[in-house]
């Protein structure tokens, strides 16, 4: 969060502004996320954890919400308090698409992992997608920790894994699990199955 509490109630009563310098208008805000999410009030007041007349009175611009009831509103509706005065910007859809056939990923090979780039034709991607065959199968393969910017995302397809961290104990994983983690934490995955393992990895690049 970006803003400290003052400043974001301040927002709050005078109105945020869209990207035409329009002021926005919060209860409208609030009306069209709880709207786009098929609630009525009462469904939405109860994920916010208000009392139904509160929610009520917010969207028909009759009170100006405390920081507290901003904070239960974005938690309700399961975004940031910044998104509350930003609206989505008129007419940005973007329509990107890629597609990678079984076994046309762009293969690079290491000595302790095979990967096949995923998605290679978008360009300014956020995210990186790729398959890797494991090929490790000790820690003393490796040259010390691998790490990186970003966060990561890992899922056992095929085999039997290891996946060890720099602050938690070694996790094996076995197909259909997974693991979400910070890539700047120092991590290395070893296959402990007779066969090489195969993961699907999603690391994000911003």
């Amino acid at each position: 969060m970006s803003a400290d509490p003052k400043t974001l109630i301040q927002i709050a009563r005078q109105g945020g502004n869209d990207e035409n310098g329009a002021p926005v208008d919060l209860g409208q805000r609030v009306r069209e996320l709880r709207k786009a999410r098929d609630w009525t009030l009462e469904q939405a007041a109860g994920q916010a954890g208000l009392a139904r007349s509160t929610l009520s009175k917010i969207e028909n611009g009759q009170m100006s919400p405390t920081y507290d009831a901003l904070k239960k509103l974005a938690v309700g509706l399961e975004i940031s308090i910044p998104q509350l005065f930003t609206p989505p910007r008129a007419g940005q859809v973007n329509g990107r698409l890629a597609v990678t056939k079984s076994g046309q990923g762009t293969a690079q090979a290491t000595v302790t992992y095979e990967h096949e780039l995923l998605a290679e034709t978008l360009t300014k991607k956020q995210m990186l997608p790729y398959r890797a065959r494991v090929r490790a199968r000790r820690m003393e393969e490796f040259d010390g920790w691998v790490r990186h910017d970003g966060e990561e995302f890992l899922y056992v397809l095929t085999g039997v894994i290891r996946l060890f961290t720099e602050f938690y104990e070694p996790i094996e994983m076995r197909r259909g699990d997974s693991a979400y983690y910070d890539g700047t934490m120092g991590h290395n995955i070893v296959s402990v199955s007779e066969e090489d393992a195969n993961i699907l990895w999603v690391t994000s690049l911003t």
